[in-house]
């Protein structure tokens, strides 16, 4: 028997302990440690539910090496048992565990039972805690996988979209950079990026000008939308650029998203539609004016001819400044023919004709043709023609036409001499596509001229050199064959056409 004294101290130490702020487990264990010193008790165990389960564990004093193992809370029975004292553990009506202490041998304890339920009252409340404790840590662990998966899922559909994407927060800085700007023009890697200034990673584009587009949609609250032509590996590449003012919490702008999505293809497609239209449209003006100025040109060329020829007749000698008149004339007259002849072209396309060819071969005949030209003269040419090419329908006379034209253009990009590269070859990312690659080692093309070859009496040779309509008309020709052209150059480093045409196997 213990007494009052001594129960107090041992109420009071258990007290302690449990605000002592120790591990959960070091706790319990202190404290059947304790009612093993503060009563005649040999062993003393706290029982314990484990979460969300029915069995209990226990944890004891003195530890032995053979520990009991869990059982199930309902099964374990309450009140003294073969001299051992057992004392529910209760909170708010519910059995959360059991106190368990075995006497010393000869000293009963059933007159401690009230020591050992105060102390049951006191564990009690603790032992809850440590449910609530444990409940809590599983919802927050719950929900921090779910947050987490969410996070994992947002960040993949935003990797996943086939566009460049970035975020920017109110200084400028850079909180989300996707997969698809990581492998961009610039390869940056999103830990190389995220946190840093937007204007010490994007340093194409002056900060200044960078900083006022961002400024513009914080203030206006406007999505801004432009496009934009930047040079990669050489090439010309062009992108249209949207920013999109984005709200995090309440009305104010917190961020802005950008969107950069690559529309050199489309941009393409688009010149080769507009070159069309203006195509079509330069035809069908030729032939609404072909006899307005056909009928008067024919008259002209009539009236030369005769007033030539009573020139002839007259006794007198003729001032040869008026036979020069005469003469410049007559080739005028010839030259707005020619000019009238190659608007027409654009009208009149030739169809008829058309048969499988070897492209191969037909460089071959415009190289033949050509060789007898003044300007060739001076030319080395270099040929990597395929043998046996797979077969082209087309028009041979049209397309003779056409390289006929590149070539002649190439030969004048090069007027101090240079070489001349014909190839033919299949496409090798199409294998439905013959490629016609005609390139000079000339002076090359400006990209402000680049985009305007192929428009109509577009030319950069001195008056009497050319109409500006050759090129036109091959990309008529051309296109008229189901196939495009296409050009890359480079000022001082020379110029190459590829013509593709689709193939007939």
């Amino acid at each position: 028997m213990t007494s009052p004294e001594s129960d107090l101290e041992l109420i009071g130490t258990v007290a302690r302990l449990l605000n002592q702020g120790l591990a959960p487990e070091e706790t319990l264990a202190k404290v059947a440690e304790a009612l093993c010193q503060g009563l005649p008790a040999r062993s003393a165990a706290i029982w314990l539910r484990e979460p969300n389960a029915t069995t209990v564990k226990a944890i004891e004093y003195p530890r032995t090496p053979a520990a009991r193992t869990s059982r199930s809370l309902a099964a374990m029975p309450e009140g003294p048992e073969d001299g051992e004292l057992k004392i529910s553990l209760l909170h708010e009506g519910e059995r959360l565990g059991q106190l368990d202490v075995m006497p010393l041998p000869g000293q009963p304890l059933n007159g401690d039972g009230r020591v050992l339920k105060v102390v049951a009252d006191i564990v009690a409340p603790f032992i809850a805690s440590l449910e609530l404790s444990e409940d809590l840590a599983h919802e927050v662990a719950l929900r921090s996988r779910e947050i987490e998966e969410q996070r994992r899922f947002i960040t993949l559909v935003v990797d996943s979209l086939p566009v460049g994407l970035y975020v920017v927060d109110r200084d400028y800085r850079i909180q989300i950079w996707n997969r698809k700007r990581e492998m961009g023009t610039q390869g940056l890697r999103r830990d190389e990026v995220v946190g840093r200034l937007v204007f010490e990673v994007l340093t194409r584009q002056p900060a200044e000008q960078l900083k006022a587009e961002f400024d513009e949609v914080f203030a206006t609250g406007q999505p801004q939308r432009m496009e934009i032509e930047v040079v990669v590996q050489g090439e010309p590449k062009h992108f249209r650029i949207t920013k999109i003012p984005m709200r995090h919490e309440g009305d104010a702008i917190s961020h802005v998203i950008t969107i950069g999505e690559d529309v050199t293809e489309s941009h393409s497609v688009q010149q080769h539609i507009m070159q069309s239209e203006k195509l079509a449209a330069i035809g069908q003006l030729a032939a609404g004016i072909m006899h307005e100025i056909n009928n008067p040109l024919a008259t002209i060329a009539a009236c030369v001819t005769a007033i030539g020829l009573h020139l002839e007749e007259l006794p007198v000698e003729i001032p040869a400044t008026v036979k020069e008149y005469l003469d410049i004339i007559e080739k005028e007259v010839h030259r707005c023919t020619a000019i009238v002849d190659g608007l027409l072209d654009f009208s009149r396309p030739k169809e008829k004709n058309r048969r499988d060819v070897d492209l191969s071969l037909l460089v071959e005949e415009t190289l033949f043709l050509l060789k007898h030209h003044q300007r060739f003269k001076r030319m080395r040419i270099q040929r990597e023609l395929i043998a046996n090419p797979p077969m082209v329908q087309a028009s041979p006379e049209q397309l003779i036409q056409a390289f006929m034209a590149i070539m002649l253009n190439a030969v004048d990009a090069m007027e101090d001499g240079g070489l001349l590269t014909v190839r033919t070859l299949v496409n090798p990312y199409r294998g439905d596509e013959m490629v016609v690659e005609i390139e000079d080692t000339g002076v090359g093309i400006s990209r402000s001229e680049l985009s305007k070859i192929f428009e109509p009496f577009f030319t950069t040779k001195p008056p009497g050199r050319g109409t500006g309509l050759g090129l036109s008309i091959s990309y008529g020709i051309v296109e008229q064959h189901r196939g495009r052209i296409e050009v890359d150059s480079q000022p001082g480093r020379g110029t190459i056409f590829r013509v593709f045409l689709p193939t007939t196997t």
